[in-house]
């Protein structure tokens, strides 16, 4: 069963009149994960596709989706998928690939359908592609770990970079997830924007009881959401993206627009946050 709907990009000066419903109507992303479904929201930002697939005792199959206007759903699309559950099988064109939690499957432009069964619990990413790349199964150990910040600010995490030039050749999708270590709790921060790509977020392994404060806006006028466990955020190319959890979290990053360039972002300094 598949369910779908659009999100249309808006502006900061539009964004600056809504209130917290409002906010969560445009960026938020609730109710992304039911068993037995598919799930997909397509973002008017870069055409970026998020959403979810879980299979439970059955098997999903994603063939098309109508606001792609193609007859197949990877007609001009590339596609990756993380596994945040237990372990499931994905299959791509006669191919069945096993994956544990933590690992993806990139999936390039040109695919057939793709089914989904097993106990897993996938994030799918989707964005326009221009070339066909072949399809790939990245294991947490074949990603690129980046460690970055300090215990004593709080920020103490490393990057798994998954979908990344230096891991598994794609069109424009950037992606990967960041863990914590004991005691941090602020990822992205510093905080940056980078206004030629839109990126996505997915939170998870998030305790019921706690929650995490995401933070986007201009650097001016800086607003946010709270978050529970598996909801994800849209992020403007024009907002800051930033956030903080009550407890222990990890949160997938996704990004789509110009290049490939992890490294490619507009630091924004402390005294410059309002």
């Amino acid at each position: 069963m598949l369910k779908s709907e659009s999100r249309y990009a808006i502006d900061p000066a539009t964004t600056k009149t809504l209130d917290t419903e409002g906010l969560r109507s445009h960026f938020h992303v609730g109710d992304l994960f039911a068993d037995g479904e598919i799930r997909l929201v397509y973002s008017h930002y870069d055409r970026l596709i998020l959403g979810s697939a879980v299979p439970g005792k059955g098997t999903l199959t994603l063939t098309d989706m109508p606001e792609t206007g193609t007859k197949t759903f990877l007609e001009r699309r590339e596609m990756a998928v993380l596994n945040i559950g237990e372990t499931g099988t994905v299959k791509v064109d006669g191919a069945a690939y096993e994956l544990a939690k933590g690992e993806v499957l990139y999936v390039g432009m040109g695919g057939g359908a793709v089914e989904f069964s097993g106990a897993g619990r996938f994030y799918i990413l989707s964005a326009p592609a221009h070339q066909t790349y072949p399809t790939t199964h990245i294991k947490e150990s074949d990603a690129r770990r980046v460690e970055m910040g300090s215990r004593e600010q709080a920020n103490e995490r490393v990057i798994i970079q998954v979908l990344h030039p230096d891991v598994c050749k794609s069109c424009q999708l950037l992606m990967g997830y960041t863990q914590f270590k004991p005691g941090s709790l602020w990822n992205t921060m510093p905080a940056h924007r980078h206004d030629r790509r839109m990126e996505a977020y997915l939170y998870f392994d998030v305790d019921p009881d706690q929650r995490v404060f995401h933070f986007m806006g201009e650097p001016s006028e800086t607003r946010h959401m709270v978050i529970a466990n598996e909801e994800a955020i849209i992020s403007p190319p024009w907002s800051i993206h930033c956030g903080a959890g009550t407890g222990s979290y990890t949160f997938c990053w996704a990004m789509a627009g110009d290049n490939v360039d992890f490294t490619d972002m507009d630091m924004i300094a402390m005294g410059d946050l309002r």
